[in-house]
């Protein structure tokens, strides 16, 4: 431990904390705007900086490490100065349209200049007239707000090991740009949407489609459709954030109530179809795992039939397609639930609801940005005769619509999910976490295979939000290896693990492996609330598990309208009309488009 000081105020912090960290711990503030707590500091903007008693020097507090003995100024009449000569020198070359900006009164630098006090343009504007950027359909790149912060670049490279962006140019004309300075689009970008989540300002933000929604939403006569909804597991505990409420605040049945304010005509849950996802990965897993049984389980995996991987992420499986389409025999075909429900929705429930497919328009809600893409990403998206899901909205263009009603979200009171599609168990809930589609897979994979229920269906090892995570279970007599990887700059280990024992001859390290692209899964979406950090992600992801502890069915195979929709409509999991509408195919993708 280290003793130092900070602003006179006696502070004890870990070797290794930086002078920001100590200050934290003081409960003093110090401004700071490239700062993320996700990234590795790099001092780039120079707010942060502070005085270091009995010497001449000024530090950026975001990178010096606590030293024994230290002690730190972190604010006087210069410091304050130099600080907002920084904020202004940034505002110069910043566009005057915060009223237009995505992020109004959520930005970090607007917030910065209102702290300091910032009325005029003390330095010459020298704008940047760089052409936005849509070309990936789920995220807008606008260079003209760019503050060089770096974060973008930081989350795309270190977090997400995609490098679709980096620093082009040197010194004023610095730019970030997809790399090679292609569009967005043509770059190996995964639509994952963190950049835009990290980004303290307007630069990076999702492709706004609300004003869709309301158009559909407010059409009469003969025009008018019948207008259906979604929510995912992650969308209910993190929406509350954007009205005030703590992080990780459940607000299910009072989004369902608000979405029928609205003007949705049918309100249905992704963790319905999260429960049917799992009955045909699940399926899919046991088929293989079977044979594995009857071959002798390490041939099965030398042979490449196992590990099977998930495919829920349309970021992962984005990413896959670019980077290791020799891996796609092994992953499920299984579309993901946003998907599943779409093709539903316009097939099964159209028909009991008597509605033409036609004039049903289809929305989801996603904390995914990479959700937009996955709605028209090939031709089975369309398997009902028409898109499937007509629109997807993120958590924050939810928020901004439910406040463009008026309606009071905190106070609404609640409601149900309408059925058949509507009613789910808690294996369906916690989705929304990295580690749950495994667990979730489990529970049933088990019955499925050993025709008995397990008497507890928790899967602590696969939860929490290490990078890499680890469990076995025994199944059929078996030890069966499973692996979870979130942040998609872990999957390459995981993956290399894989090709390496095959390459040797060796048995897969793991039979089964889950992969979410943003940290913490789906909980830290880049369409969820701004602002998010591992405490919130934490938060967010508890609320799911107690999601789950409360319903009264915990695996999927025990929802009763699931087992309707298969008695009724699917006959069984993985039957012919099951891999019509919830399977699809993979295709090997170049990470440059020409």
């Amino acid at each position: 431990m280290i003793n130092c000081k900070i602003n006179g105020i006696p502070v004890q912090v870990a070797e290794g904390a930086t002078v920001l960290d100590a200050a934290k711990k003081a409960h003093v503030k110090i401004p700071t705007l490239c700062y993320n707590p996700d990234l590795t500091p790099w001092a780039a903007c120079g707010i942060c900086v502070v005085k270091v008693e009995g010497s001449n020097k000024m530090l950026r507090a975001c990178c010096t490490p606590a030293a024994e003995g230290m002690s730190v100024v972190t604010n006087d009449a210069e410091l304050v100065e130099i600080r907002k000569t920084v904020i202004e020198l940034i505002l110069s070359t910043h566009p005057d349209d915060c009223l237009s900006c995505p992020r109004n009164q959520n930005c970090e630098l607007q917030t910065l200049a209102q702290e300091f006090g910032i009325r005029e343009q003390s330095f010459p504007k020298r704008l940047n007239e760089i052409p936005l950027d849509d070309s990936t359909g789920s995220i807008i790149l606008n260079p003209e707000k760019c503050i060089r912060c770096g974060r973008c670049v930081t989350v795309c490279q270190q977090m997400q090991n995609v490098w679709a962006i980096e620093f082009l140019g040197r010194g004023e004309s610095t730019r970030i740009a997809p790399a090679a300075d292609v569009k967005l689009g043509e770059s190996p970008c995964i639509r994952c949407g963190q950049c835009s989540a990290h980004c303290p300002v307007g630069a990076i933000y999702e492709n706004d489609q609300t004003k869709e929604v309301w158009n559909a939403l407010m059409k009469t006569g003969p025009e008018a459709k019948t207008c259906v909804v979604q929510i995912a597991p992650a969308v209910r505990v993190a929406l509350g954030e954007a009205f005030g409420l703590p992080p990780g605040t459940d607000l299910t049945k009072k989004i369902y109530t608000a979405l029928r304010r609205m003007g949705f005509d049918a309100i249905f849950d992704t963790n319905f179809s999260a429960d049917l996802t799992i009955m045909e990965e699940g399926t899919e897993f046991v088929k293989r795992l079977t044979g594995a049984f009857k071959t002798g389980l390490s041939i099965a995996t030398k042979d490449k039939s196992l590990p099977l991987i998930t495919s829920c992420c349309p970021s992962w499986v984005d990413y896959m397609e670019k980077y290791y389409p020799d891996m796609i025999p092994n992953f499920s075909t299984a579309k993901s639930p946003q998907q599943m429900m779409g093709a539903m929705i316009k097939t099964y429930w159209a028909a009991k609801a008597s509605v033409d497919p036609a004039k049903i328009f289809s929305v989801s809600v996603m904390p995914c940005t990479a959700k937009k893409f996955e709605t028209h990403r090939d031709e089975t998206m369309y398997c009902s005769g028409y898109q499937d899901v007509d629109i997807s909205i993120t958590t924050r263009e939810l928020a901004r619509m439910i406040k463009q009603a008026g309606i009071d979200l905190v106070n609404l009171p609640d409601s149900e999910p309408d059925s058949p599609l509507g009613p789910y168990t808690g294996a369906g809930a916690i989705f929304g976490a990295t580690g749950g589609v495994m667990e979730a897979a489990l529970r049933t994979a088990y019955s499925l295979v050993t025709g008995k229920d397990l008497k507890f269906v928790e899967f602590t090892a696969v939860r929490g939000l290490q990078g890499i995570k680890e469990a076995s279970i025994h199944i059929g007599g078996h030890e069966i290896r499973v692996a979870v990887a979130h942040q998609m700059g872990n999957i390459q280990e995981v993956l290399e693990q894989v090709k390496a024992a095959r390459d040797s001859g060796r048995d897969t390290p793991w039979h089964f492996i889950e992969v979410m692209a943003c940290r913490g899964g789906c909980i830290g979406g880049g369409g969820q609330p701004y602002g998010a950090t591992d405490e919130i992600r934490t938060k967010r992801i508890r609320a799911i598990y107690d999601h789950d502890d409360a319903k009264e069915y915990r695996c999927s195979h025990q929802n009763p309208y699931i087992q309707q929709v298969y008695k009724e409509f699917l006959d069984k999991p993985g039957s012919h009309k099951a891999h019509q509408l919830l399977h699809t195919h993979y295709e090997e993708r170049p990470l440059f488009l020409k």
